[in-house]
């Protein structure tokens, strides 16, 4: 899609967190009330026909648009956390990043065998966290899940799409490549 808009008000940080890295900052698309209306807007266009019961936001740039978008989708909204955020029962799945381990939860409750799930973040670079969220939905066995990122990153190596399975349906707002 790649509006012009939000390319326009997205921030890049050079060498965050490290040397070398261009942090792209989706900070700058939240706080402009343009740029987070046409966000939750153009993803309500590509969902809303979909029959999406739950938005699974991950910790936590997923909860901002996510929570707005399961709230217009008339949907469930689901926070994907890391270990200890959750008060109640858990599932986990562990996964690998650049630098070591980590885990995400969910609510054993949170999704049904009835679910259309869609699972929102904010990047997709190398896809670790996205995977580990994707594998943990489908623990629940729900009829259909859907991927999205606000922003995809196709540079320098980053091909974070090919991680996943063949038939996972996956969309982005902005594609940087």
């Amino acid at each position: 899609m790649n509006n012009e808009t939000l390319l326009k008000n997205l921030r890049n940080v050079p060498d965050f967190p490290i040397p070398g890295i261009q942090f792209k900052d989706v900070s700058t698309l939240y706080k402009n009330p343009k740029c987070l209306k046409i966000m939750v807007n153009e993803l309500y266009d590509l969902y809303k026909d979909k029959g999406i019961t739950k938005v699974v936001g991950i910790e936590s740039r997923g909860f901002v648009v996510g929570a707005a978008l399961a709230y217009r989708l008339g949907a469930g909204f689901v926070m994907c956390r890391k270990p200890g955020k959750l008060p109640a029962e858990t599932l986990q799945e562990t996964y690998m990043k650049e630098y070591g381990k980590d885990t995400i939860e969910i609510h054993a409750d949170a999704i049904s065998e009835k679910d259309v799930v869609l699972i929102h973040d904010d990047l997709l670079a190398t896809g670790g966290s996205m995977l580990a969220a994707y594998h943990l939905v489908k623990k629940f066995n729900p009829k259909q899940t859907f991927i999205n990122f606000i922003i995809e990153l196709s540079i320098e190596g980053l091909h974070g799409r090919s991680v996943f399975p063949e038939d996972a349906e996956i969309t982005t707002l902005i594609k940087i490549e």
